[in-house]
């Protein structure tokens, strides 16, 4: 193939331009990124080798090499994996198929600070080449090629760029950064030494550099007596020396292993910046050989949500990497886990497939799911310091000091999602729900769980009292809410968007059971006396005709009108039956396109409201009713079905 010029994508164009123009918080990280990029590249080849073990042609050992040229202002990373065929190159390097990447380009340009911790987690490392280089080649052949089909790709991180076929003896890549003037820092021994010490040490495979030693400078002739002598200086030998440990962190004793160590694996399997919030690392033997070490991000990822993303476990066998994202050691409540896990069991030409029938993964996920809710128990355990004369803190070690709010950092990140396990995971449900943290009618802050709920209970309370809206606030001033603030009742109150759907699996905790301050009649049981009952029931007897009356005015609206004993300043409020589909979740699954029966509330009426006793042969009787349905549809936080009826009822009213 002749030379050939080829135009970015355009989110490709783009993303350059704020490479070379705004990424310099953190210049270091494209060696990283390269590395990175090298040793997938030499996973993939192990991986197609195990059925052709002709790629490895003349090169089994798989290595990464780095190596630099003063003079020529070249900084180059070689690997001798897969390679890439012509089409590969264009592909690869001139389009970002993943998806995200617009919203990759939208953040960057808005939080620079970020831009180390998100070209890794977006995919587009390779282009952060770009931080330290005018002008990039790569020159590769595919495993399995003819030399005569290498590649070479330039671009000067520009509009364009150029691929043509070379002559290449060895498969695999070599990236040749052509470094800026105020980059030449990074073609030094010591600074690429510190970098991957710092970022790639624990690559499973070896990073090899020249070595380099001193020479002294030779003596040269002068006219002279005293002659002179050229400066001495740093020369490289010809023999390579690997400068990483080159060998699996999982498969070192713990003991070997700082908690540095720990982190900085961390952030090279994660493209994660920051340190994790803590992690487990253990060798399970038994029925099923394994090693886990598995982390728990300190922040939530950008796509946690994008249900199209899979999200997963590294999954090695005897230290062979097998694939990246191995969904099915993990559950999906899960899935913000890192980690590796490398197996002693299962074959090397394990697939997807095959994992989910797999005994042994079956095993490991289970092995893994309970090791991870360990490690959160523990910081749920720790998370609040115990009261003690001498200071709350004094009579706990350092490392349950380190564990003071971890728990609480944690469920702010990845608490919604934690939830989805109560009806995906029935096995470990009791476990999940005793993880559970909330906001409550007397605490504002996320942190009262089902086990705080029922410390506080009132005497003859049978039941924990919960709410679920969308917001904090509308579940605060719920109308539903008003008599159990009256008689100093604590409410649970839940606004993820999850909730309603994961109480649908959840009746009790700890033999006490679950009950929606908004589903059912009134009934507070034992801690309604005798004669606030007897009162309530004279009063629903005594207004039996207008409720009569309400109800065939809001036949439309309402499946029932009853008076209630549950408000004390509002004049009315809806709730469902105790089997019914809540209001809140009709709405939810409306909006996200899913079909919803549609639920006809029921009206529950304060007969002490001076509104509702102004019902009683009022003229107005038709629009007060469809008034005071509306008002307590959209405290509920719903909207009228003709919210311009509404307005005009109203307007009338006040005129």
């Amino acid at each position: 193939m002749s030379k050939q010029t080829h135009a970015f994508q355009a989110e490709v164009a783009q993303l350059l331009h704020l490479v070379t123009h705004s990424l310099y918080s953190n210049q270091e990280i494209f060696l990283r990124e390269l590395i990175s990029n090298a040793s997938d590249a030499c996973d993939k080849l192990r991986f197609e080798a195990l059925n052709n073990t002709a790629l490895y042609e003349d090169a089994p050992e798989l290595q990464v090499r780095l190596s630099f040229d003063k003079a020529a202002k070249t900084l180059t990373i070689t690997d001798n994996g897969i390679g890439m065929t012509a089409q590969e190159a264009i592909d690869h390097l001139g389009t970002i198929a993943k998806s995200g990447t617009k919203d990759f380009v939208s953040k960057l340009s808005g939080d620079q600070k970020s831009d180390a911790q998100l070209i890794g987690q977006f995919g587009v490392g390779f282009y952060s080449g770009f931080i330290v280089a005018d002008k990039i080649t790569v020159e590769t052949r595919r495993a399995g090629a003819t030399p005569a089909e290498g590649v070479r790709w330039i671009s000067g991180g520009t509009g364009d760029f150029e691929v043509e076929t070379i002559t290449r003896a060895e498969r695999g890549t070599s990236v040749i950064l052509h470094l800026r003037e105020e980059a030449l820092d990074y073609a030094n021994t010591w600074k690429l030494k510190e970098i991957v010490g710092k970022y790639s040490d624990h690559i499973s495979l070896p990073i090899l550099m020249e070595k380099e030693e001193w020479k002294d400078g030779d003596l040269i002739e002068s006219n002279n007596e005293e002659g002179g002598r050229q400066p001495g200086g740093m020369v490289k030998t010809g023999d390579w020396e690997t400068i990483n440990k080159a060998s699996a962190l999982w498969s070192r004793p713990k003991k070997d292993i700082t908690d540095e160590q720990y982190a900085d694996f961390y952030k090279q399997i994660s493209r994660d910046f920051e340190a994790p919030l803590t992690w487990t690392h253990n060798r399970v033997e038994g029925s099923t050989e394994y090693t886990q070490l598995l982390y728990i991000p300190s922040k939530a990822p950008q796509d946690l949500w994008n249900r199209d993303k899979k999200a997963g476990i590294k999954l090695y066998v005897k230290r062979v990497f097998i694939m990246d994202e191995a969904e099915a050691l993990m559950p999906s409540y899960l899935r913000f886990v890192k980690g590796v896990v490398d197996s002693a069991d299962l074959p090397l030409n394990v697939s997807r497939e095959l994992l989910q029938e797999s005994r042994d993964v079956k095993a490991i996920r289970e092995g893994c799911t309970k090791r991870v809710l360990s490690m959160l128990e523990d910081l749920a355990k720790h998370d609040k310091a115990p009261e003690s004369t001498d200071g709350v803190t004094d009579v706990l070690s350092e490392e349950d000091k380190a564990k003071l709010g971890q728990y609480s950092k944690f469920y702010a990140e990845f608490g919604a999602v934690l939830k989805e396990g109560l009806g995906e995971d029935f096995g470990n449900q009791a476990r999940l729900s005793k993880l559970l943290r909330f906001a409550s009618s007397t605490h504002d802050t996320v942190s009262v769980s089902f086990a705080d709920y029922k410390a506080r209970m009132k005497e003859g309370q049978d039941a924990i009292y919960y709410i679920t809206a969308d917001t904090l606030a509308a579940a605060k001033n719920s109308p539903q809410l008003e008599v159990f603030k009256k008689k100093g009742i604590e409410v649970l109150l839940m606004t993820d968007r999850v909730d309603e759907w994961a109480l649908n699996f959840v009746n009790e905790f700890d033999g006490t059971p679950l009950q929606s301050v908004a589903k059912g009649a009134f009934d507070l049981g034992k801690l309604q006396d005798e004669e606030e009952k007897k009162a309530a029931e004279e009063v629903a007897e005594t207004f039996k005709p207008l409720l009569a009356k309400l109800k065939e005015a809001l036949k439309d609206k309402a499946e029932d009108v009853r008076v209630t004993s549950r408000l004390v300043d509002s004049p009315a409020c809806l709730v469902v039956t105790d089997d019914g589909m809540s209001m809140q979740l009709a709405r939810m699954l409306k909006q996200a396109g899913q079909s919803a029966p549609e639920v006809k509330p029921v009206l529950e009426v304060n007969p002490e409201h001076p509104l509702v006793k102004k019902l009683d042969g009022s003229v107005h009787f038709h629009d007060l009713a469809h008034i005071l349905f509306d008002q307590a549809l959209l405290a509920e936080g719903g909207l009228p079905a003709d919210p311009a009826a509404y307005v005009k009822r109203v307007n009338a009213l006040l005129s």
